[in-house]
């Protein structure tokens, strides 16, 4: 969420972001209200101090009266006890009504604040200044590439077709037991995605610092609010019939509110952490893209790598974040790019984001497998997460976020590069001895 005060004073600058993010923002509703809520504040703050200025006038009666009465009735300037009683009783019944109209108008102001908040929520982010602007993934900005593509003597097959060769993949049996978009993996099917859990894990917290987190799957309406997944991304996740509960869309979710509506002292930051969880999508609007295999599928496993760092420190945490995804599959042995979003192609919350996207030969086309961003204090706001700087005032901290990466669609990276021309499948060396082997057999 972007400050009010910047929005107010920034409408060219939030209209630009609008245009270069290809996102219709209407900004009258917002001037209005604010419009709206100044004007009052305005009035209501002229009747507080009209009302101290009675109170004085009232005080100074109450104490004429109070003369009066003990000394047998002095005027002082007033027409005798009786006016100065009069004036009080009116003064009285006047504040009574003012002090009425502003309770009136602090309801009102609260009501148009919870507007102003609302329309807050649904802006985006400002993208950083070294973001490309484009509208598409088109127009995003190759960074790097690693390794090269696996030559193969044979036409190579796409995972689906391995996976159920070697009786590691069933799509019918997931059927059976919730319906479309979801797997069951087999044997060393199943096995191979725990050992990428445990070798993403054992890399995050033994080399690269982070802490390890395994949170609850279930969040709650104020966690996705402020990550920025509601109210804008409701239909995109499952809700909990009849509770304030939700599915976990990313471990991002969990991660952030650890420290939601908490203050670290800057000496403690930058903070790493990282979990493996599922993650839950419902996909909405996605009908025909990727529905063959596990690429795009309502449940998954990820590991989230996630930083609260100092604003002036954040941009180096983030090439740090991306190198850390880019390891992993260096280590794998699998060819990848890395590529800079450009303003179109980003998400809601981001200032900037790296994707990070492996080769697969089948199609011979990359696929994102993992997404790094910087949010600012973008999240942080919505979540109340400040830093104290010694013997300075508290400001918001910067928040981070990477896929560390996509269990599933490093599963999918593997089975494709890995595969052998008789339908097996060798296991990179990093997770043979999460294995126990160095091939997974074909039953074909």
């Amino acid at each position: 969420m972007l400050d009010l005060g910047y929005v107010r004073q920034h409408l060219d600058v939030i209209e630009k972001m609008a245009r270069d993010r290809g996102v219709t923002l209407d900004l009258g509703p917002f001037l209005e209200i604010d419009g709206e809520r100044r004007k009052i504040i305005h009035a209501s703050e002229q009747r507080k101090a009209d009302r101290n200025t009675a109170n004085d006038e009232i005080a100074r009666l109450n104490k004429l009266l109070h003369t009066g009465e003990k000394s047998g009735g002095a005027e002082s300037g007033e027409s005798g006890e009786s006016g100065a009683a009069e004036k009080r009783a009116a003064l009285l019944c006047r504040m009574k009504e003012v002090s009425e109209q502003i309770k009136r108008d602090d309801a009102r102001v609260a009501e148009l604040d919870e507007r102003l908040r609302e329309f807050l929520l649904v802006i985006p982010n400002i993208p950083h200044a070294s973001v490309p602007v484009g509208h598409s993934s088109a127009d995003n900005v190759e960074v790097r590439r690693w390794g090269a593509p696996p030559l193969f003597d044979f036409a190579p097959r796409p995972h689906w077709e391995v996976g159920e060769g070697a009786g590691i993949l069933d799509f019918s049996a997931a059927a059976k037991i919730a319906g479309a978009r979801f797997a069951v993996y087999k044997g060393p099917g199943a096995r191979l995605e725990r050992a990428i859990a445990n070798f993403f894990l054992d890399m995050h917290t033994r080399e690269h610092g982070y802490t390890e987190i395994l949170p609850p799957f279930i969040v709650n309406t104020a966690s996705l609010i402020g990550v920025g997944q509601l109210p804008k991304f409701a239909a995109d996740m499952f809700h909990l019939e009849g509770t304030d509960l939700w599915l976990t869309p990313t471990a991002e979710v969990e991660l952030t509110s650890l420290y939601r509506d908490g203050t670290f002292d800057a000496a403690e930051l930058p903070v790493k952490v990282c979990a493996w969880t599922a993650c839950f999508r419902s996909e909405a609007g996605a009908a025909g893209r990727d529905t063959r295999g596990i690429k795009r599928q309502h449940q998954f496993q990820k590991v989230e790598m996630f930083k609260f760092t100092r604003p002036e420190q954040s941009y180096d945490e983030l090439e740090s974040l991306v190198g850390n995804a880019e390891s992993l599959l260096q280590k794998l042995g699998l060819h990848h790019r890395t590529v800079l979003l450009c303003t179109g192609d980003m998400g809601f919350a981001s200032a900037k984001t790296y994707d990070i996207e492996v080769w697969l030969p089948s199609s011979r086309e990359f696929m994102e497998i993992s997404s790094c961003s910087n949010t600012e204090a973008f999240q942080a706001r919505r979540s109340g997460i400040r830093y104290r700087p010694k013997g300075g005032k508290s400001d918001f901290v910067h928040t981070l976020n990477g896929s560390g990466l996509a269990v599933g669609r490093t599963w999918i990276a593997i089975v494709e590069n890995y595969q052998q021309a008789d339908g097996s499948i060798r296991i990179p060396e990093v997770l043979q001895p999460f294995m126990g082997t160095d091939r997974i057999p074909s039953l074909v």
